[in-house]
């Protein structure tokens, strides 16, 4: 099983950006150190408690600071870019890195980057996610003159190619056909990952949801791989989870349902986002229960796994075993500010030196 880290990233709007971008990368290096074999940043554009808006940008700065670890894209919001830019960006990045690069794309999440960029009708947004993917992958798959037309997008480049001087070429990527591409999902149940399935693309099931939501995506891959008649396995599929390990059970719930921990100022921030745009059912255990009665501790309670590396190993097996094999798990990475920064770097270095050996000898890798 892959091991890696998933950003938001999120910290409290009083927090300076010079120096959560310094946490963030701090925290990426010290993945790499203890083992961790991938790191998967997000993008938003209107947020300060989310403020990376390139992902790119920020993880090529830890290219030269890393050894081994593989950079995501979690994820670049297709419906706001151009398609083009993207595509020449991605591929920059990727020969940058030397084929280190995941490319995590998505429809967005961010009701205020919606908003910002005019695609806050679900279908529409989709269908500007897809059309932008399949023009991406056409223009890396060739060579100029570029045309290719769209009902989102319309791309020509043919009058100013000069073969000679390289000129009206659309950068390919170092990873050849075009790196792995993964796409995100959080609503129960969710086409994406069906598609996903389908396209022979991996999903990434978000931190954020109860179990019976991932466990839905398993059996919506399944649907998409047997639809396009796709062998199905759980190799390719990334499941996010918040975790908390220390060296005793107390002391890991101790921590975790700190009101100055991090991960009660995520689950209540989350909350409180999901309340405002009436999207709710993402997070609840329970989709029938009212919102009113939804407190963070139980959210808490619902989504985070917790306790020794002993305690965490046995947890995490079984709720692999009730959701789907997936083949990836990725940490949520939380807020560093004071204590928290040294409780999220002994849960990473407990998570990937202790429990991923004890989960891989258990499933017999």
């Amino acid at each position: 099983m892959k091991l890696g880290l998933f950003g938001m990233p999120l910290h409290p709007p009083t927090r300076m950006a010079a120096e959560t971008y310094e946490e963030d990368a701090d925290r990426i290096i010290y993945a790499d150190h203890v083992g961790f074999e991938e790191a998967w940043i997000g993008e938003h554009m209107s947020c300060t408690t989310e403020p990376i808006a390139s992902p790119l940008m920020f993880l090529a700065s830890l290219i030269n600071r890393t050894k081994t670890i593989r950079f995501g894209t979690g994820v670049i919001a297709l419906p706001n870019h151009h398609p083009a830019v993207v595509a020449a960006e991605v591929a920059q990045f990727d020969h940058m890195s030397r084929g280190r690069l995941m490319f995590g794309i998505g429809p967005g999440g961010l009701a205020s980057d919606m908003e910002l960029f005019d695609v806050l009708d679900g279908p529409y947004r989709t269908e500007r996610m897809m059309e932008s993917i399949d023009m991406i992958l056409q223009m890396w798959s060739q060579e100029p003159p570029y045309h290719i037309e769209g009902k989102h997008w319309k791309i020509k480049l043919s009058d100013t190619v000069m073969p000679d001087l390289g000129v009206g070429y659309i950068p390919k990527p170092y990873q050849l056909p075009h790196p792995p591409i993964m796409m995100t999902a959080m609503s129960p149940f969710s086409d994406s990952v069906k598609t996903a399935g389908m396209r022979g693309w991996g999903p990434m099931s978000a931190n954020f949801c109860p179990e019976y939501v991932i466990a839905s995506h398993w059996k919506k891959y399944v649907e998409g791989c047997e639809a396009a008649g796709r062998p199905v396995n759980g190799e390719n599929w990334r499941v996010a989870r918040n975790l908390v390990i220390a060296r005793s059970d107390s002391e890991a719930l101790d921590r975790m349902l700190d009101p100055n921990g991090s991960n009660y100022y995520y689950f209540d921030y989350l909350w409180r986002v999901l309340l405002a745009v009436d999207y709710t059912a993402v997070m609840k255990d329970d989709p029938k229960k009212p919102d009113a009665q939804i407190t963070v501790e139980e959210l808490i309670k619902s989504m985070v796994i917790y306790g020794s590396p002993k305690t965490v190993t046995e947890k995490l097996l079984a709720f692999r075993e009730r959701t789907g094999p997936f083949g990836g798990l990725l940490m949520a990475s939380m807020d560093g500010a004071g204590v928290n920064r040294s409780r999220e770097w002994e849960s990473m270095a407990l998570l990937s030196q202790e429990v991923m050996p004890a989960i891989r000898r258990a499933l017999g890798r």
